[in-house]
């Protein structure tokens, strides 16, 4: 196992040169807590991939989470539920992933559901090329069964994930050591990033 520190930069490189190795459509999944801004790493990525050609959508998971009735059933501070309820995962099925198969139709709609509005999005659909790209950026993503074609994992440990992440979320925790523990996303991404300091990223290969 080798630790290899690198800069932002050159994390952004090596995720958007695996994406722009591979033919076809594309469906990359960056998954991290919100403290390690899979989010702006996915914009980034974005940017350089359309650099090199590719046509890309960025999603954030946080736009696809569940009507506030269904997701708060059990109360607003459930670890458990977060965890296995939040995510509208056949909405991104439907809507992003699905379309965006080397088969699929290639219409996908980047936003579905306002959750601080509690209401559907307006937005239209994009159409992707047959080289386009989805990057679906959030926590939690991984072990769903959602196809992707490949994923980076943005690890951080539990106690630097314990000091930076805000009180407001601070009931959040459990269910990132249950993530963790159950669906073993540092085994099955393709690219695990150390993400302690998003300021100082480092690599993990075999």
């Amino acid at each position: 196992m080798q630790i290899t520190p690198v800069s932002p930069d050159v994390l952004v490189e090596e995720v958007a040169q695996l994406v722009a190795g591979r033919p076809g459509r594309v469906r990359l999944a960056l998954d991290g807590p919100p403290p390690a801004r899979p989010v702006v790493l996915a914009e980034r990525v974005a940017v350089r991939l359309r650099e090199l050609g590719r046509a890309v959508v960025v999603v954030s998971a946080d736009d696809f989470l569940r009507p506030a009735s269904v997701r708060l059933e059990y109360g607003r501070e459930d670890p458990d539920e977060f965890l296995d309820g939040w995510l509208d995962v056949g909405g991104l099925r439907r809507e992003v992933l699905d379309p965006a198969a080397p088969e699929g139709s290639g219409r996908v709609l980047s936003r579905l559901w306002d959750a601080a509005a509690d209401r559907a999005y307006r937005d239209g659909y994009t159409q992707l090329p047959p080289d386009g790209v989805v990057v679906l950026a959030g926590a939690l993503l991984l072990g769903r069964g959602l196809p992707l074609d490949m994923s980076v994992h943005l690890r951080m440990n539990p106690a630097a994930l314990a000091r930076v992440i805000t009180d407001e979320e601070r009931w959040t925790l459990p269910a990132y050591t249950r993530y963790s523990a159950e669906r073993d996303p540092e085994g099955s991404a393709d690219l695990l990033v150390l993400a302690d300091h998003p300021d100082r990223p480092a690599v993990r290969r075999v």
